[in-house]
């Protein structure tokens, strides 16, 4: 079975418009950095219906294992602690399809 990862971001009050699209632009690039990755998207959300979250980043790889190797390959770990640690609010989900 192969993995989604979701990720719903809610990006902090006062933070540019300019580190938010860096940001996404970052998370862009690592389709062609992390070999596990098998496809990402990810943007803005447009709709009301999200609670408040702003963007969503999902992640497709080959399966579990895949998915370890890409929340710990270097290139995503400085991108997400980044995100962590003053951007944005959090949630993710993985699930199998």
């Amino acid at each position: 079975m192969s993995v989604k990862h979701v990720a719903w971001l809610r990006f902090k009050e006062g933070v540019a418009p300019e580190r938010v699209e860096n940001h996404m632009t970052a998370c862009r690039s690592l389709a062609g950095r992390v070999p596990a990755v098998a496809s990402l998207e990810c943007g803005a959300n447009f709709a009301d219906r999200a609670g408040g979250f702003t963007h969503c980043i999902i992640v497709s790889v080959r399966d579990r294992a895949s998915l370890s190797e890409y929340l710990n390959h270097p290139a995503h770990v400085p991108i997400a602690e980044a995100l962590k640690a003053d951007l944005a609010e959090l949630r993710v989900m993985d699930i199998e399809v």
